[in-house]
């Protein structure tokens, strides 16, 4: 019984980091294409400060995951992702252009919420029912028992 509530906060933790990553990595349509950038993209574009800001809000996913409970290698991996961020927005011109592709926040949210899928060993929803195979075998069956009563 204590697995639902444990359940319920975490995946309160993954909409709010959801909505989060959303903001900072894809919030902004770019017109004409099917290419979204974020918050952290246009704030990246300030040399350096820009990328620092970045950094701290990335942070944040970081500090989630140690409150849900994310295994050390989880929490690595996500620090990992935060440093590539960090150094690939630091080039000049290619890093604002990096910035707009890594989307560490999503990247970050991702790994989270892998984890705690397996941690509460979350059935996949089950595949959709085969509706065309089906009807096709129904057809198949209909032909096959049709030209047997042909036959005999």
């Amino acid at each position: 019984m204590a697995k639902a509530p444990i359940e319920a906060r975490q995946r309160a933790t993954l909409k709010r980091l959801d909505k989060f990553s959303r903001f900072t990595d894809s919030s902004i349509g770019i017109p004409f294409t099917k290419f979204k950038i974020g918050a952290e993209a246009i704030i990246g574009v300030v040399p350096v400060v820009g990328d620092v800001a970045g950094l701290v809000l990335a942070s944040y996913v970081l500090v989630e995951a140690q409150r849900a409970g994310a295994s050390k290698g989880v929490k690595l991996r996500m620090l990992r992702n935060m440093g590539i961020d960090f150094v690939g927005g630091l080039l000049p011109v290619f890093g604002d252009a990096f910035d707009a592709i890594f989307k560490a926040n999503t990247r970050n949210t991702r790994l989270l919420r892998n984890y705690l899928e397996k941690q509460l060993e979350i059935e996949p929803p089950a595949p959709p029912f085969p509706w065309k195979t089906l009807i096709w075998l129904s057809v198949l069956f209909a032909l096959v028992t049709g030209g047997l009563t042909l036959l005999f």
